[in-house]
């Protein structure tokens, strides 16, 4: 199983789509010998699906094509090199990869014949088991939470320990710990912005392109940090090398 779960696909000093990963995207992409790349852009609202396409062809060198091209949406997944999915909404991707019925055979893809699968934001929300730790409001009347599950854990992607001056709601480290209180035998790993999750076989990585940690947490824990991913190695069902 080939896994990018990338917090999110810009950053403001790395020029490009995905140009803060883009060696190792390029990376599994050469060794996978991928010709052309499916991009499920379905939690893109207010941008045109085609222009998210050419930003990837663009930044990666390798042709993207969005998957409302094809009549038949399945047949598109079966038929895939790589499968990209973008950010944007996590509540309306979650949504329309049910509705079209692209949940099985984006498993079946990725756990049976090696379909690299590279998802920021949204896109590694829904490789996890539910959309559960999203940022994103729920803009659509989609009450469907279980999603992917490629990655065992749920994944918090953009996180911000930060106090902002003036707000008054719950951090989001308040919030992760409410969900470990009503889940407490699940844990969140919190990605930072330029940070990801790579899995390739057994083997699992952390890398952050500005040098950052990740946190873990755990209910009736204080969060950890950690600048490496074998603390996930014993919390993985898979039981990665790392």
């Amino acid at each position: 199983m080939e896994l990018l779960l990338l917090s999110n696909g810009k950053a403001t000093e790395f020029p490009g789509l995905l140009g803060w990963a883009r060696e190792r995207v390029q990376s599994v992409l050469a060794r996978k010998q991928v010709k052309r790349i499916l991009l499920i852009p379905y939690a893109v609202i207010r941008s045109d699906w085609d222009a998210r396409a050419n930003e990837l062809t663009e930044s990666l060198g390798v042709e993207a094509i969005s998957i409302h091209h094809f009549d038949d949406p399945v047949a598109a997944i079966n038929q895939a090199d790589a499968i990209f999915i973008s950010g944007g909404n996590t509540w309306r991707l979650n949504q329309l990869l049910h509705e079209y019925s692209l949940i099985v055979p984006i498993q079946r893809a990725v756990r049976e014949r090696g379909v690299p699968y590279v998802g920021w934001s949204a896109g590694c929300n829904v490789a996890t088991p539910s959309i559960r730790t999203t940022n994103d409001m729920p803009v659509c009347n989609a009450a469907v939470l279980p999603a992917l599950g490629l990655f065992p854990l749920q994944i918090n992607p953009h996180y911000l320990d930060a106090s902002i001056s003036g707000h008054m709601g719950e951090t989001r480290d308040e919030r992760l710990a409410e969900f470990c209180a009503v889940n407490p035998s699940e844990h969140v790993v919190a990605l930072r912005e330029a940070s990801l999750l790579q899995v390739s076989g057994e083997a699992i990585e952390y890398w952050s392109a500005r040098g950052q940690d990740f946190k873990i947490f755990k209910h009736g824990e204080a969060p950890q940090e950690f600048m490496d991913a074998a603390p996930l190695a014993g919390l993985t069902p898979f039981t990665p090398k790392v």
